[in-house]
């Protein structure tokens, strides 16, 4: 994987917690942006607050 790549898809996942954060209602944005819960979870960082 280049380094274009591995930014492109950290911008998609940062978007992805910040629409979550947004919405405040994970499943819906789930849906909407055709991820599972299962992939939200592993991108979310251990750290950060559940939605």
């Amino acid at each position: 994987m280049t380094t274009v790549q591995a930014e492109k898809i950290a911008r998609r996942r940062l978007s992805l917690l910040q629409f979550a954060e947004e919405l405040g209602n994970v499943s819906k944005v789930c849906r909407i942006v055709c991820y599972g819960r299962q992939q939200f979870c592993e991108i979310r960082p251990a750290r950060q607050a559940p939605l």
